[in-house]
């Protein structure tokens, strides 16, 4: 037994991807040709998007919002996770990005399950209160501007029902967050975060080691 993870190797990746994780045959193409993109590290591991699915599964999810599409590896995911009857409103900024994502959601047959809105993710949030759909969501996967963290934040926090998650990528900032002289935008304002979940009594909240770090909350 360890007090500390095991130090995640590319042997030890590879392992756990090769016996720990079902991956869709759309799904596994879909990660390899995000690969070859300029910013292909925007992307999450398969090995985060088995564990959202498994928390999917697990709280009975059939409505998800997100914010920050990409390619669409972490929509999918929770689709495959959710089944016919799962929905998910996705938000990005990016028509260029989110045109390969719209294909493999069509190659799926889950595009009528996606309602992807372009445009500033604050301001989709803000609608999305307007539409009447405060309480809605069971689960909301935040993965977008850094900088825009603490107010993703409150707009998710309205949009989820009481017992819902909202999880957080890249709560490290490749290990930012730790280095005092690291003072990026970005990672201050992770750190911001940090502060304000911590001291937050309307969730319950915790950071798994899982690529770049996942935040984790469930509203009270």
């Amino acid at each position: 037994m360890s007090s500390r993870p095991t130090p995640f190797s590319e042997a030890l990746f590879q392992f756990t991807l090769d016996n720990a994780i079902r991956e869709s045959e759309v799904l596994r193409r879909l990660r390899e040709e995000t690969a070859s993109h300029p910013m292909s590290i925007m992307q999450i591991s398969p090995i985060q998007g088995s564990f959202m699915a498994l928390l999917l599964k697990a709280i009975g999810a059939r409505n998800v919002l997100e914010v920050g599409t990409f390619t669409g590896y972490s929509s999918l995911v929770m689709i495959e996770a959710m089944g016919p009857s799962g929905r998910v409103v996705t938000c990005d900024i990016s028509d260029e990005y989110t045109a390969a994502a719209r294909r493999f959601w069509k190659e799926a047959g889950v595009a009528g399950q996606v309602d992807l809105r372009l445009g500033d993710a604050v301001d989709t949030l803000a609608t999305l209160t307007e539409e009447g759909l405060n309480g809605s969501f069971d689960l909301a996967f935040i993965d977008a501007d850094k900088e825009q963290y603490p107010v993703y934040y409150e707009g998710a926090l309205q949009l989820i029902r009481t017992g819902g998650i909202i999880l957080f990528d890249n709560m490290f900032m490749d290990g930012g967050v730790a280095d005092p002289d690291n003072d990026e935008n970005g990672v201050k304002a992770i750190r911001q975060l940090y502060a304000v979940l911590r001291n937050d009594e309307r969730v319950d909240f915790t950071v798994v080691p899982i690529a770049d770090g996942l935040g984790i909350t469930v509203k009270r």
